[in-house]
């Protein structure tokens, strides 16, 4: 069986932005969307980074969305 080749699940463009992001919050120059707060969160700088990416068109896989649980009865 011959190996399947893996395809980029995030563009070049999205990594850049990410970066950018995270240099930004090393900083303290990084802040968050209407309130303006300084983001100090790794987690709340990378997604920053890719939302900025997806605005630009940018190849980032979708947001996961919450799914619904169903009750047993």
């Amino acid at each position: 069986m011959a190996k399947k080749a893996k395809k980029r699940k995030y563009s070049k463009g999205a990594a850049k932005k990410v970066s950018r992001a995270m240099k930004k919050r090393k900083t303290g120059t990084l802040k968050s969307g209407r309130s303006g707060k300084k983001v100090k969160s790794r987690k709340q700088a990378i997604a920053i980074g890719l939302s900025e990416a997806r605005r630009e068109g940018a190849k980032v896989p979708k947001k996961r969305s919450s799914k619904k649980r169903s009750k047993k009865s």
